[in-house]
């Protein structure tokens, strides 16, 4: 067996800072170890490259799958490396609840982005995290961030009660949108739209380009009826190509906008500061229930408990309570 390479803290954060994207992708690797052995080097790693992040701009992308996100961002990535910014894709890819495993095709799926030297795209298994963002991207975009990425990208699974993870964990969050199936509200999320910062029609091109114009309308009357999400801006609806890249850059031009208005208004920063406070207390979550499910006398009690709650004999509420006493006992 092959021993175990050891962790140059110093050295992988030199790497990180000088944009070598081997580095990069090492330094992700190690964050999203689940070793605690890792998590210490990993923590160590993040307060050395924290005061260098932040002056990147963090863009969550979602949408029901079939919309084109891979084809969108791969053609948004490579518009904006034409014109010298550095961008980063982390696409967060389904893990199997089954066996763990995930499909891990998006550097398949962004050949051109991916070889381009000003571009890094990753992709991370989200092992069953809520809404399929991994665990640790959070702490990805930080290290995009501190090796120069001007950009990340964070592509989400597709449309679901997760994306109000991807939400609090990016500066603007895009919704892509299709048209011509159907009704044009059907299927729309109410939840989902009210975390939108952008919605775009994507696939406005051919033959579809009235279905697009129509379901443009029919979504900007939607949100018109809905809260506003900030004081300080009025959620656009757009359409664009990802295959043509027609509308693409006016997409982009809007984030830009968008950052300016919010930065003016100081609800950008406001913003990141309550999203890094959101993002300890997950972290704490994280980290007692794992306590919680590594605990001996819990360990012994569990599946008994399990199998009550399977067969109907106790509801889950009693069971969990069942349960936290066992541990609340144990450690009293």
């Amino acid at each position: 067996m092959t021993p175990r390479r050891s962790i140059d803290v110093a050295e992988l954060e030199a790497g990180v800072r000088a944009g070598d994207r081997s580095a990069l992708g090492r330094a992700i690797t190690l964050i999203e170890s689940g070793l605690e052995r890792d998590q210490v080097h990993a923590r160590s790693l993040l307060e050395r490259i924290l005061p260098h992040t932040g002056a990147g701009i963090r863009v969550g992308i979602t949408g029901v799958p079939g919309v084109g996100k891979s084809t969108f961002i791969e053609t948004l990535g490579r518009q904006l490396t034409s014109n010298g910014t550095k961008v980063a894709v982390l696409a967060v890819d389904p893990s199997s609840t089954r066996s763990g495993g995930s499909i891990l095709g998006d550097k398949t799926r962004m050949q051109e982005l991916a070889r381009d030297p000003l571009a890094f795209v990753r992709p991370s298994p989200s092992r069953g995290s809520l809404g399929g963002v991994a665990r640790r991207t959070r702490e990805a975009i930080l290290l995009c961030e501190a090796a120069g990425y001007e950009v990340v990208l964070v592509e989400t699974v597709g449309v679901g009660q997760s994306e109000t993870m991807v939400a609090g964990m990016v500066d603007c969050f895009l919704v892509l949108m299709l048209a011509g199936a159907g009704d044009e509200l059907q299927g729309i999320k109410r939840g989902i739209l009210e975390l939108a910062d952008l919605v775009t029609i994507n696939k406005a091109d051919g033959d579809n380009m009235q279905n697009a114009r129509r379901a443009r309308m029919e979504y900007a009357r939607a949100l018109h009826l809905m809260p506003r999400k900030s004081a300080h801006w009025d959620v656009p609806v757009l359409t664009c190509s990802g295959i043509s890249g027609d509308g693409v850059d006016v997409l982009w031009a809007e984030i830009e906008r968008f950052r300016a208005a919010l930065t003016a208004s100081g609800e950008w920063e406001q913003t990141r500061a309550q999203q890094r406070v959101q993002a300890m207390w997950r972290a704490i979550e994280w980290g007692v229930m794992q306590v919680f499910r590594e605990h001996g006398e819990v360990g012994q009690r569990v599946g008994a408990v399990e199998l009550d709650v399977r067969d109907g004999r106790v509801a889950p509420d009693h069971a969990a309570a069942e349960l936290l006493a066992v541990f609340r006992g144990a450690r009293d």
